[in-house]
């Protein structure tokens, strides 16, 4: 495994013995507060095989003052002003992250990655940016996974979204506990999904707002069938 870091982000890149190039990509995004170098550790947990080399690419949010946490300076892909489904959403900041997003997609497309064999993921607020971008992305990507997250700007997904990523295969997971991101609104954003005719593999487990070893070995089943079959 070798990591490469950045002003910008942590890339870490796991090859087979074989030597095998570029294969497929993974964008994958914090949660709020936290930094690229969050989920690192979860690569090797994930123990894939292999066809070819794996990127993991995993971006700083940019520093911004936090409404709910009083104003207060932290790493956030947007604005948070309420935390609820029915709460004032920053329009503005959700969408340029997902701008930046795009861009990172644009750039694995570059190195030699074919966009279907490229995932966007993300944990919590991470996880938001995630879905946001790969429903509207123009192109047909390998899959969405939100780890403890909800969906953003959900009214606007019915006109905005892509044509080419109607049948995207998409992985929620929630906490059953989840005291930060409700149960409930990890279920009313799935739902929100499926009437909209996206099929949505949904995965609960009894944690709070976090990951688990079980959550694990499920993110590492729907990769491979993803990216790695």
């Amino acid at each position: 495994m070798k990591i490469d870091e950045t002003r910008d982000e942590v890339i870490v890149t796991v090859a087979p013995a074989t030597g095998a190039g570029a294969a497929a990509s993974v964008i994958w995004l914090h949660g709020l507060g936290a930094d690229g170098h969050d989920f690192v550790p979860i690569v090797p947990e994930l123990r894939l095989a292999l066809q070819g080399e794996l990127r993991f690419v995993f971006p700083h949010a940019p520093v911004r003052p936090v409404t709910v946490n009083n104003g207060i300076p932290m790493r956030a892909w947007y604005d948070i002003r309420e935390l609820s489904a029915a709460g004032r959403q920053d329009d503005t900041g959700v969408r340029e992250s997902a701008a930046r997003v795009d861009a990172l997609i644009e750039r694995e497309i570059g190195r030699g990655v074919e966009a279907q064999r490229i995932v966007l993921a993300g944990f919590s607020q991470g996880g938001a940016i995630a879905l946001h971008a790969a429903l509207r992305y123009p192109r047909r990507l390998g899959g969405a996974m939100g780890l403890s997250t909800y969906l953003p700007l959900h009214e606007t997904v019915a006109r905005e979204a892509s044509t080419a990523n109607r049948d995207l295969p998409i992985l929620m997971c929630h906490g059953l506990h989840d005291p930060v991101l409700p149960y409930g609104l990890g279920e009313q954003s799935r739902d929100w999904l499926a009437a909209l005719g996206y099929a949505v593999a949904w995965k609960p487990y009894p944690m709070q707002h976090e990951v688990c070893a079980a959550e694990i070995a499920d993110i590492a089943a729907w990769l491979t069938a993803v990216l790695l079959r």
